[in-house]
């Protein structure tokens, strides 16, 4: 398939900018906000690259910061110029239906070591961004893009620790490692940052931005080599929010990103997924007991056709070896016929591999290889951090109209999925006891602020069995028993809280079938297909408040710490003059993340806009509401 650019554009608006997005005096270039109220300062230092200051509502965010491509060659300021963007463009899915793409931006036109080089200063209302860009030269066949992030005395950090609890809070002075994107700041006013990076797509020959520490500076030097000479960066981004959950539902990372790529996206469809790898050594009251096997898989499709379920995964059991060209099957799984059944009852299956356990060859025969299976999906595994193979899985994965999911720490592609919308997602966190360990309410809440700004997560939330799961009656429950602490509203919450393009649920058809009632929350939610998102609330190591729309319905979800909590959610977001139906799937009195935890009632009600809900959650609990107007 050949794929061109496409953007899908209702609006552009070339206009005059509320203040000048550009000027220079002593030297000094400043670049400001539509809004006026970020401004970000530039000053040349010769062969040492430039140094920036940002401020935010008249406060100093990042003091003096070095920012270079080329260090110790030195640099001709040539020209620059300027221009402001007001768009809106339509993700093919994503937190929400329309996004505006609203900034200034100053281009300078470099002279370095003799070499033409172009330095992008964006700025939003709620960030800013910088990337260089080269045309083929002879002089410039290495670079190093240095980005440095000097912060006030007092501020502190989080950043995510792969499979493990996010740090933080701590001092840029407690870190002893490099550490990897996003970094959230708490900055000694109160006020938030994140740092990280998009469209790394584009940047051929960079790897992923990592942070290491000098003193109190937190720095990041990324070096390439080009032939060509030709280079463009990722964007480095700088995000800034009043309230730390904002970040999650900050759509500047996307408008970095490069425009769609993929020309026909009608087979492209977010969705919920059951899962077979939690499920395996589950035994149902009738006496059946899951494995990997055809039976099992009929049993999970009938499920998942019966319950509007688009997609069934099937992980790593599936086969025994791969070698190249061959992949060998189980002896009691006949995927045709599982394949078969699938298309016949709506269900689409995705696919797991592990290059790990054997290498099948070329990926374009690896992903055609899956197509004409009847997968309309893959879960890529065991490939980290590794760049250019991510990029290249993508882009060969389109091409066979496959969906990609990646695991095992996987390479945080910011703005992906606006480039090619068939990256559903990734699991760059812990996903429920994947790595086997102890999971915990706070682990969960830092997760979904922190992990959650670089993009869709594959957490696998929505564990109904946890007494079963935790007691060990499966195959891969808690390594060590009766660690896992959530109560089943709080995994329904989860499941909306965490945005993904796959929402993948790993319990057993039966458990769900248990509590319907419960499980109603779940199913009615229009994955990836929200009109609108916002995070209602938010508190690291206390809570997390989230709430999207689709057309006239919206779904709240909101999850506790093991400290519990009672949050006053005003539903100011409803329209006016309209009644609203409330479905309440809650704790109750006695729920308790540790003893109790598969207590909950389901409850109706009646609200207006402007009306406060009284939510209660248990100790490691949750809330959530389906909200529609009431006919």
């Amino acid at each position: 398939m050949k794929f061109v650019k496409l953007i899908a554009l209702s609006m552009i608006l070339f206009s005059i900018a509320i203040q000048e997005p550009f000027a220079m005096t002593n030297e000094v270039i400043s670049v400001h906000s539509p809004d006026g109220e970020i401004s970000l300062e530039l000053s040349l230092h010769d062969d040492e690259g430039f140094n920036y200051r940002l401020f935010w509502k008249g406060q100093l965010m990042i003091d003096h910061s070095k920012l270079s491509i080329l260090p110790s060659q030195r640099i001709e300021i040539i020209d620059t110029s300027e221009r402001t963007v007001d768009q809106i463009w339509n993700p093919t899915w994503g937190q929400f239906s329309t996004i505006r793409d609203h900034f200034n931006e100053t281009t300078i036109d470099l002279n370095i070591a003799g070499a033409p080089v172009k330095l992008f200063c964006r700025v939003y209302n709620n960030g800013i961004a910088f990337r260089f860009m080269t045309e083929p030269n002879q002089v410039i066949k290495q670079a190093t893009y240095h980005f440095d992030f000097n912060f006030l005395e007092g501020s502190k950090i989080h950043y995510p620790l792969g499979e493990r609890e996010p740090v933080g809070p701590i001092s840029v002075h407690e870190v002893k490692k490099r550490i990897r994107l996003p970094v959230v700041v708490e900055h000694v006013s109160g006020k938030y940052l994140s740092l990280l990076e998009s469209d790394l797509y584009s940047a051929e020959g960079f790897s992923v931005m990592q942070f290491q520490t000098d003193g109190g500076l937190l720095y990041s030097s990324n070096p390439m080599e080009s032939e060509t000479g030709k280079i463009t960066t990722p964007w480095r981004v700088i995000l800034l929010e009043d309230r730390i959950g904002d970040f999650v539902t900050n759509s500047t990372p996307l408008n970095l990103a490069t425009p769609n790529q993929i020309e026909d996206t009608s087979w492209i469809k977010p969705g919920k997924s059951l899962w077979d790898w939690r499920v395996i050594g589950y035994k149902a009251l009738d006496g059946f007991k899951y494995g990997a096997n055809t039976e099992s898989y009929l049993r999970f499709i009938d499920f998942a056709s019966d319950n509007e379920i688009e997609y069934f995964l099937i992980d790593a059991k599936w086969y025994r070896s791969i070698s190249e060209g061959v992949i060998e099957h189980q002896n009691n799984l006949d995927i045709a016929r599982v394949s078969a059944y699938s298309e016949e009852k709506g269900v689409d299956l995705i696919l797991y591999y592990d290059r790990k356990r054997g290498h099948y060859g070329d990926d374009k025969d690896l992903f055609d290889h899956y197509q004409a299976l009847g997968m309309k999906g893959i879960k890529y595994g065991f490939m980290k951090d590794n760049v250019p193979f991510t990029r290249r899985a993508v882009e060969l994965s389109a091409q066979s109209k496959l969906h990609i999911n990646f695991h095992d720490n996987p390479v945080p592609f910011t703005g992906i999925r606006r480039t090619f919308p068939n990256a559903f997602t990734r699991e760059y966190c812990h996903a429920q006891q994947d790595a086997r360990r102890a999971f915990t309410p706070e682990s969960f809440i830092k997760m979904a602020l922190v992990n959650a700004i670089q993009g869709p997560l594959d957490m696998t939330n929505g564990i109904f069995d946890i007494t079963g799961f935790n007691q060990g009656e499966r195959a891969r429950g808690p390594k060590e028993l009766n660690t896992y602490y959530s109560t089943v509203a709080s995994e329904a919450a989860r499941t909306l809280i965490i945005f993904s393009g796959l929402v993948c649920l790993p319990d057993a058809p039966e458990a769900y079938t248990e509590k319907a009632d419960l499980f109603e929350f779940i199913q009615k939610q229009p994955v990836g297909q929200w009109d609108e998102s916002k995070v209602i609330d938010a508190k690291i190591g206390s809570h997390i408040s989230t709430a999207r729309r689709h057309g006239e319905q919206w779904f709240v979800g909101s999850v506790a710490s093991q400290k519990g909590i009672t949050l006053k959610i005003a539903l100011d977001f409803l329209k006016e003059d309209t009644e609203y139906e409330i479905t309440f799937y809650e704790d109750t009195e006695n729920t308790h993340c540790k003893t109790n935890p598969e207590a909950y009632r389901v409850r109706k009600a009646t609200a207006l806009k402007g009306d406060v809900v009284n939510a209660i959650l248990a100790p490691g609990g949750g809330h959530c509401m389906w909200i529609k107007p009431k006919i």
